[in-house]
């Protein structure tokens, strides 16, 4: 699971990206314009950003020079035209990780995007534990010890986010801004619900349970 951001005036092929990502589990905000790409890369961390060369006023390589020059490191896959030989130099040039030639196969644009955010995790196992707890992000499954339990989209991503990072602590706003899409509802209450959620179905009973929250900071997978 990634927290993805298309960046892409298409409407028709956004919806068709977003449901097929949406599918595979995937968070994914929208922007359709470069300008509010970049504001949104101000303010939120994403796994992978898929990026329009051919964007109206600011365009997708200007996007990717000024989040480059940034120190935004998150992987960007570019999506050019048929042919359009300049746009995926430019693209490479201005520091694009792959691109992807219009039209394309959903199929192709899941390989490139696994391939991509392999890079950066070669050395972790996919399968990811924390004490009784497995969980495979591929399979979108996870086990308590030998009982599978079955989680919501956005459950799943809390956890796996936690877990990546465990024994780390994150403000309410960290978590929010790592498992919310923009355009949804987040505040403080909502992730309180959805950790209240998750806890009932990880913790065992009568047992602290594994999300620790850390008065006055957030919260952390505790490691002791």
């Amino acid at each position: 699971m990634a927290k993805v951001l298309i960046v892409e005036d298409d409407a028709s092929l956004v919806v068709t990206i977003r449901d097929w990502l949406t599918f595979e589990h995937h968070i994914v905000d929208v922007a359709p314009t470069g300008e509010e790409a970049l504001n949104l890369l101000k303010t939120t961390t994403y796994d992978m950003i898929i990026l329009d060369v051919s964007l109206p006023g600011i365009s997708g390589v200007e996007v990717l020079l000024q989040f480059r020059a940034m120190g935004g490191p998150t992987p960007v896959l570019i999506l050019t035209g048929r042919g359009a030989l300049k746009d995926k130099e430019d693209g490479l040039d201005s520091g694009a990780d792959d691109y992807l030639t219009k039209p394309f196969h959903l199929r192709e644009l899941s390989a490139r995007m696994r391939a991509m955010l392999r890079r950066p995790r070669s050395t972790l196992d996919n399968t990811l534990r924390f004490k009784d707890l497995e969980m495979d992000p591929s399979s979108f499954r996870v086990y308590k010890g030998e009982e599978e339990v079955h989680l919501a989209r956005m459950e799943f991503a809390l956890l796996e986010f936690l877990i990546r990072h465990k024994g780390q602590v994150f403000s309410p706003e960290a978590l929010l801004d790592r498992v919310w899409t923009s355009d949804s509802e987040r505040s403080p209450e909502s992730l309180r619900t959805l950790i209240k959620k998750l806890r009932r179905k990880i913790d065992a009973p009568g047992d602290d349970s594994l999300i620790e929250n850390v008065h006055g900071v957030g919260y952390r997978m505790c490691e002791e």
